[in-house]
C-alpha cells in the first residue's frame, strides 16, 4: 500500500544542483567524456561560443539583480568620476615622483583635485546613512565602478559609517580589482559595459559626477541623453568641479550652436561640496524620500 504523503511537496524536480553534481561523478568512457555530454550550463567552452552571446547578456543582466533584490536594496545613489584623482594624503607623493616639465603640470593638475575625493567621501556618507524603509528595503546605497579614487572614495565613505556599498568592475587588459571598501557580496565584474552601464541606472535615484576623463563622459553624456529624450526620468545628477568642466566642455556653446534646448542645462546641478549635493537631492525629492523606490 502507498505511503500517504503528510503534506504537497513543493517541488517534484531534483534540483540543478543535485544533477550538476551527479553529472560530475559518470562513467568514464568515451561518450561521457565529450564535450558534447557535458551539462549545458556547465559547459564553458559552450557558454563562450559566439552565438551564446545573447545568453550570456542575459545572465550578466540577470545575476546582480537578483543579488541586489536579494539584499533588500531598493535604489542607490551612483558616483562617477576618475580613476586618477589621488587622495589628498598621496597628493604630494604625485607631485614628487613627477620626472618632466610635463609630468609635474599633471601631477599638480590632479592633485588640485584631490578636494574631490574627500567630498565624494563625504557625500557617500551622508547617502549611506539614509535609513531603511518600513519594510527593510535600503535607498541611496553607494554604488560606484568599484575601482580606485574617486570610486574608491565613495566606497570608503559608505563603509566608514558601516553601510553597505556596491562595486560594479569591469574587466580589463590591464590588471584590476575592486577596492578594499566595496562590500564583498555587493561586488560585481561585468564583461558588457553595456550591461554595466545598465546597473548604473536601473536603480539610479541620484548621481554625483566629478572630474574625469572618457569613461565619466562616456556614462555622463549618456545619462543626460537618456533624461533628455525622455527614456527615463529626471534624478538628481550634480555635477563637480565647475571650473574643471567648463573648461573641458563649452555647455553654453551647445546651446548657442542650436544642438541642445537652453532648457536641457536644467538637467544639471552644479555643486562643489558634499553638503551642497545632499541639499539638492533633498530639494529634488522634497522634505519626506520615503516615496523611493525599485
Amino acid at each position: 500500500m502507498r505511503k500517504k504523503r503528510s503534506k504537497i511537496e513543493e517541488r517534484i524536480f531534483r534540483p540543478a544542483r543535485e544533477e550538476a553534481h551527479d553529472a560530475t561523478i559518470a562513467v568514464q568512457i568515451p561518450q561521457t567524456q565529450s564535450a558534447s555530454y557535458q551539462l549545458a550550463f556547465q559547459d564553458t567552452e559552450f557558454l563562450l561560443r559566439e552565438d551564446l552571446r545573447p545568453v550570456r547578456f542575459q545572465l550578466e543582466l540577470m545575476k546582480p539583480e537578483v543579488f541586489l533584490d536579494e539584499a533588500q536594496i531598493a535604489s542607490t545613489f551612483v558616483f562617477y568620476g576618475s580613476a586618477r584623482i589621488p587622495s589628498p594624503e598621496k597628493a604630494q607623493a604625485l607631485i614628487d615622483a613627477a620626472r618632466n616639465e610635463q609630468d609635474l603640470r599633471i601631477a599638480n593638475n590632479l592633485a588640485a583635485k584631490a578636494k574631490y575625493y574627500d567630498e565624494a567621501r563625504k557625500l557617500a556618507g551622508i547617502a549611506a546613512r539614509f535609513p531603511a524603509d518600513i519594510s527593510g528595503k535600503q535607498n541611496f546605497v553607494v554604488c560606484s565602478g568599484g575601482g580606485p579614487s574617486i570610486m574608491e572614495a565613495a566606497n570608503r565613505g559608505a563603509s566608514e559609517v558601516g553601510a553597505r556599498t556596491i562595486g560594479l568592475n569591469i574587466v580589463l587588459p590591464h590588471e584590476q580589482a575592486p577596492n578594499e571598501y566595496v562590500t564583498p557580496e555587493l561586488s560585481f565584474q561585468f564583461h558588457y559595459f553595456a550591461l554595466r552601464k545598465m546597473h548604473f541606472l536601473l536603480r539610479a535615484r541620484a548621481l554625483a559626477v566629478f572630474p574625469g576623463g572618457f569613461g565619466t563622459f562616456d556614462e555622463l553624456f549618456e545619462l543626460l541623453t537618456l533624461v533628455q529624450t525622455g527614456k527615463i526620468q529626471p534624478i538628481p545628477i550634480l555635477l563637480y568641479g565647475r571650473d574643471f568642466w567648463n573648461r573641458v566642455v563649452d555647455f553654453d556653446a551647445l546651446v548657442d550652436e542650436g544642438v541642445i534646448a537652453p532648457s536641457d542645462l536644467n538637467l544639471i546641478t552644479w555643486v562643489e561640496t558634499a553638503e551642497e549635493g545632499w541639499a539638492a537631492v533633498e530639494a529634488f525629492y522634497g522634505a519626506h524620500t520615503d516615496s523611493l523606490g525599485g
